[in-house]
Order: C-alpha cells, then sequence, then structure tokens
C-alpha cells in the first residue's frame, strides 16, 4: 500500500474543505462588506482568482482579526505549497512538527505542508492564537522569498516609530517587506507590529506579495 499517496489524498480533499477562513470553496459572488475598505480591488482580484475566501459566500468580514492557522493557511493556498516533492517514510501528523495541534482539526494539513515548505514556525506554535502584525509579515515574507528564490537585497533601514515593539529577529523581514513594498507605515511612520492582524491587512499583504513575484521573477 502506498502510505504517502494515500495521505496526499486525503490532503487534497482536506484543502478543499478549507480556506482562509474556513467558508465554503463554491463562493464567487463578490463581497458585499468590503465597501469603504481601502483593498478592495486586491480583496476582490483574490478572491477570483480563488486564493482567498469570505467568512459565508458574500461577507468578507474584513475588520476581523485571523489565527495562526488561518494565516498559514492563506500562505498554502496564495503560494501553491504541497507535499508533492516530498517522499515520508510514514504519514506525517500535525503534532511531529507542532505540539500543541490537533491532528484532526481543519487545519492540520496546512500546518504539515508549511512545516516542509520551510515556514520558519516555532514548535510550540498555538494554531488557535491570534496572529500579530509582525508574525504575519514576517512569515509572509519568509515564504515570498523562499517561494520566488528571491536574491539579498542592499537595505537602507527605514525609520520605523515603533520599532521599540519590535520582535528583534523580524526587523530584517520587515524592512525587506517594506523595501519591496510589501507593507507601508502609517502617517506617522508606525507599523503597529504587536496589533493583531486582520483579514484585511493579511489579504493586501498577500496581493502585494504575489505582485512582487509575478513582477520580478515568476513563481517556481
Amino acid at each position: 500500500m502506498n502510505i504517502r499517496k494515500n495521505m496526499i489524498s486525503l490532503s487534497l480533499l482536506a484543502l478543499f474543505t478549507v480556506s482562509f477562513s474556513q467558508p465554503s470553496f463554491a463562493a464567487t459572488t463578490p463581497f458585499t462588506d468590503i465597501g469603504q475598505s481601502g483593498a478592495k480591488d486586491k480583496i476582490l482580484s483574490l478572491q477570483q482568482q480563488g486564493v482567498i475566501k469570505g467568512v459565508d459566500d458574500s461577507k468578507f468580514a474584513p475588520n476581523e482579526t485571523i489565527t495562526a492557522a488561518q494565516g498559514i493557511q492563506l500562505m498554502v493556498n496564495a503560494f501553491d505549497l504541497s507535499l508533492a516533492a516530498v517522499t515520508f517514510v510514514k504519514a506525517p501528523q500535525a503534532t511531529d512538527y507542532f505540539s500543541k495541534a490537533d491532528n484532526d482539526a481543519w487545519y492540520a494539513e496546512s500546518l504539515i505542508i508549511a512545516a516542509v515548505n520551510g515556514l520558519e514556525l516555532p514548535n510550540d506554535l498555538d494554531p488557535n492564537a491570534e496572529w500579530t502584525r509582525e508574525q504575519f509579515i514576517h512569515q509572509l515574507m519568509k515564504v515570498m522569498e523562499t517561494k520566488g528564490n528571491l536574491p539579498m537585497i542592499k537595505l537602507v533601514p527605514v525609520e520605523i516609530k515603533d520599532d521599540h515593539d519590535l520582535t528583534v529577529d523580524y526587523q530584517g523581514s520587515i524592512q525587506r517587506a517594506l523595501a519591496r513594498d510589501i507593507i507601508e507605515l502609517d502617517k506617522e511612520n508606525k507599523l503597529h507590529p504587536q496589533k493583531p492582524v486582520t483579514r484585511e491587512e493579511a489579504a493586501e499583504m498577500i496581493y502585494n506579495a504575489l505582485a512582487y513575484l509575478k513582477s520580478h521573477k515568476p513563481l517556481n
């Protein structure tokens, strides 16, 4: 019996049942609650590409925050990460990589995919914890740079007024995100790194990252 093939078949089935916030995969109606969003066009573009889904067929809930599991699922979808190039001795479980994961949860397969595709996620990751802006940006830059095989860039650090709130290990990723126009600071040159990231913010960053890769180097 080919364990890996069976496992991947089940994986694909699972991925069709979850999304950014576990909504219906068949949602195609443009979202009706993003009229005031500055990222409206980007959100709709991602919806049309099948990268993101709403909380139901017509609602995106742009101001809702996202969990680590939802953020990881979004990146797996957006960058087309998979297990296709990986051979396992036995079918993996999410708890092989993350001690706080639930192997029967909707996110389990996404966590496995993220782990084997090089996302720098801690072993004690809490899938249900809210992700902060800096956490999302850091992981997004890692997967974007790996997927796009992007070269190193010479940085001229941008002044961030609230850099005292930044986690030291994330500073490089934040500066690269600014340099590549994946993110921008607010009018006061603040990032608000510890603020929970919203669905709207996450979608806009994903759009910007995919647009950057498209204009600089095709996805592998």
